[in-house]
């Protein structure tokens, strides 16, 4: 079972949220994975990215067989 998220309030420049935000809108991804990528990456090239940090969800929508079943199926063996 996986780590339960952080939530974190972050107070931010209403423009640098806007640049963020259409930033994360051309790669197809939330202003919050575009945050927690930018993240990682500063702290990968910082060389203080923890090796025990998990990776990050694929960009854009889970494909279909990815996706939870609706409720009362049974998922794929």
């Amino acid at each position: 079972m996986p780590a339960e998220r952080k939530k974190l309030l972050l107070r931010l420049d209403p423009a640098v949220h806007d640049a963020l935000a259409r930033w994360a809108a051309d790669e197809l991804r939330s202003t919050n994975a575009q945050i927690e990528f930018l993240l990682r990456q500063a702290l990968s090239d910082a060389g203080r990215l923890p090796s025990a940090v998990g990776r990050m969800r694929p960009r854009g929508r889970p494909r279909k067989e990815e996706r939870d079943p609706p409720a009362g199926e049974d998922p794929a063996p």
